[in-house]
């Protein structure tokens, strides 16, 4: 266990940011599941941008890595414009 202080508290935060970083992945998950399965295209377009929001906001906190991020986006804009 820790003998300082700082490495007491440096433990506490990072549970704290492990927990608050899961939540905000696993968010971003759900969204893109609910975006997989829609099947009208105005939605998709409006939950597309939400999700271009979401998963720029995991990228930059390096929760995902950038490239991750671009390949998702890229992935997901795909399936929005082949719906018709």
């Amino acid at each position: 266990m820790a003998n300082h202080k700082s490495a007491l508290k440096r433990i506490r935060r990072n549970e704290a940011a492990r927990v608050r970083n899961k939540y905000q992945h696993k968010t971003t998950r759900n969204a893109i599941k609910k975006l997989k399965e829609t099947e009208d295209k105005s939605t998709a377009e409006k939950l597309l941008v939400e999700i271009y929001s979401m998963i720029d906001k995991l990228a930059k906190k390096n929760i995902i890595h950038s490239n991750k991020a671009g390949n998702l986006k890229s992935k997901l804009t795909k399936q929005v414009n082949a719906m018709s």
